[in-house]
């Protein structure tokens, strides 16, 4: 069942006072329910254990060094609590957590890029998307984790077309979404699928949680 705004509860963990006020305004604007807004990992991780939050928002580069500590932050929050929706917010890339993180379950995951985000209406959407157990990923992102890959030369078995459905299924699209946006036919974005998932001798699944998932596990994190 999808989530709706003021069904879901949202911790925000943002260094930046100023974007923090925004994000909390911009969401209680449109009905979420806001649980906490901090500024640190060990903050973030009190309100969680505390108000059990359906999603959190996270900024990777925070107190003390801003470098990755709301990523591993956000792998620990994910490990202890089964269902916790993670919307990773940043202005950077980091590969390393970032797929240890979606190779572990790809359910309930977003890592969109502050700069790349084009309107707010795209920010909310990607947020109820993950907080109803989905996946919103940017294709940037997507981009520098399979680069990142010691395991790339997978993808060279697959073709152009075959590697651009690759792509929009790990942003979470369906086989629907996907063929509007190649204007192809269901039936093609099936077979391209079933394809991939043979060429990486994955199992084909239903479920769009596990398509990003069995996608991303040939990551090596």
């Amino acid at each position: 069942m999808t989530s709706t705004p003021d069904s879901i509860r949202v911790v925000i963990a943002e260094d930046s006072a100023v974007l923090r006020d925004g994000l909390v305004q911009l969401l209680v604007d449109r009905g979420f329910v806001i649980t906490g807004a901090v500024s640190d990992p060990e903050s973030l991780r009190r309100s969680v254990e505390r108000e059990r939050p359906d999603v959190a928002i996270v900024d990777i580069r925070m107190p003390p060094t801003f470098t990755d500590e709301g990523l591993r932050a956000a792998l620990d929050l994910r490990r202890q609590h089964d269902g916790l929706g993670i919307l990773l917010f940043s202005q950077y890339i980091e590969t390393r957590y970032a797929a240890e993180l979606l190779a572990e379950d790809a359910s309930g995951i977003g890592y969109l890029l502050k700069d790349r985000v084009a309107d707010v209406s795209e920010f909310v959407e990607a947020l109820v998307r993950v907080a109803s157990g989905g996946t919103a990923l940017d294709p940037e992102v997507i981009t520098q984790l399979l680069g990142a890959s010691r395991r790339t030369q997978s993808l060279s078995v697959l073709t152009a077309r075959e590697k651009e459905v690759l792509s929009l299924m790990a942003e979470g699209r369906s086989n629907a979404a996907i063929a509007t946006a190649l204007v192809i036919s269901d039936g093609a974005v099936e077979k391209h699928v079933a394809n991939i998932f043979t060429k990486f001798d994955l199992p084909v699944s239903q479920s769009d949680h596990r398509r990003v998932l069995a996608v991303l596990r040939f990551l090596d994190s």
